[in-house]
């Protein structure tokens, strides 16, 4: 007899394998999946703008291994660099939101 393969949500997935959310195992894999989103982010805006990463990177006083790293979730950023990133290096405006959740 065949056995059935049972097909789950990626919630469903995540809870298994790190946790409930607000268990330390998932806050630490959650932290790190925002660090990578905003990596993301920037380096979709950076393409979409037509910039290279030495160009934001010479926009914004860093050097273009710093950009690579930003976007390739390799290193943390402070906020204050982050910002400057995408304000002087992207010339553009970063909208953030807070989610609440129970």
């Amino acid at each position: 007899m065949k056995k059935e393969k049972r097909m789950i949500g990626f919630n469903q997935m995540l809870d298994e394998k790190y946790g409930k959310p607000g268990s330390k195992a998932r806050d630490k894999w959650e932290q790190g999946y925002a660090t990578f989103e905003l990596g993301v982010m920037l380096e979709e805006a950076r393409l979409k703008l037509g910039l290279t990463q030495e160009e934001v990177a010479e926009r914004c006083g860093t050097n273009k291994s710093y950009i690579s790293r930003v976007e390739n979730d390799a290193t943390d950023v402070r906020m204050s660099t982050f910002f400057k990133i995408i304000h002087q290096g992207l010339g553009a405006k970063l909208d953030l939101k807070i989610l609440l959740v129970e």
